[in-house]
């Protein structure tokens, strides 16, 4: 299980979290909500091992995240930044392979297993016949699924995504979400991701994290967190929220801002 344990995280003076702990249970999908700046992505990357925490720590199985090989923690997680960045030309296939690096020796051939792994990937995110082709010729959505194969490619058990929706129409938001409800039921995979959509998030996540100006305001079940009192204390949003016919989950609809006209 990872956990976060009085976290205080910035970037050099610039304190963004504080006094954060949180438990990250295992085979579940864990939606991080709130405004700009919150310091979601900041609280993702110190999940991640990527951020050395300025107070407290962040345990992976009990043990500190700062105590595992760079090798081994490559294994356990893998993460989606919000804006990945590939060299020109590179193909599906060569930017899946990247996620095999973690089990390669230096100047090793690829193994059996690595080969297995990428195909594996390539399969189940759906992009099966896109091998050789550029990413750049593939949609906003397709080049998302490509990205999240390379992190499935790892075999690491939790998946840390920033806004993984971000710049993608509705149609390709939710392939992706669905992508990520599946690969969470189907192989147990953990799911750590920050969403804008609060429907959304309320729709695909097992729990929301709620944050506010690096602290956190509430963590639990939809119903528990996606309320009338959060969204107007956390958002500055009139709403209202009731449970969708079809899945029981809460879903909102914005009435009005409670920090009135910009005029």
């Amino acid at each position: 299980m990872l956990s976060a344990q009085e976290l205080r995280l910035g970037y050099d003076d610039k304190v963004v979290v504080q006094q954060l702990s949180l438990d990250v249970e295992d085979a579940q999908v864990h939606c991080l909500i709130g405004p700009n700046g919150s310091g979601k992505s900041t609280l993702l990357r110190a999940l991640a091992g990527l951020l050395k925490p300025q107070q407290g720590q962040v345990l992976l199985d009990g043990q500190s995240i700062s105590r595992w090989k760079r090798r081994e923690l490559a294994q356990r997680l893998a993460m989606l930044p919000q804006h990945p960045v590939a060299p020109d030309g590179l193909t599906v296939e060569q930017l899946v392979r990247y996620g095999r690096f973690p089990y390669q020796r230096l100047l090793g051939q690829p193994t059996e297993q690595d080969v297995k792994m990428v195909r594996w990937a390539i399969r189940v995110t759906g992009l099966s016949g896109f091998e050789v082709r550029p990413l750049s010729a593939l949609s906003g959505g397709e080049r998302q699924r490509a990205w999240i194969a390379l992190s499935l490619a790892q075999q690491a058990a939790t998946l840390i995504l920033d806004e993984p929706t971000t710049f993608l129409d509705l149609g390709h938001q939710l392939e992706v979400l669905e992508l990520l409800g599946e690969l969470n039921r189907q192989q147990g995979l953990t799911v750590i991701m920050s969403l804008h959509d609060l429907n959304q998030a309320a729709q695909f996540g097992h729990r929301l994290v709620a944050m506010r100006a690096g602290r956190l305001e509430q963590a639990g079940a939809p119903a528990e967190v996606l309320t009338q009192a959060l969204l107007a204390d956390v958002f500055r949003v009139q709403a209202r929220v009731a449970p969708d016919q079809l899945t029981g989950k809460p879903q909102f609809v914005p009435l009005s801002s409670l920090t009135g006209p910009l005029l």
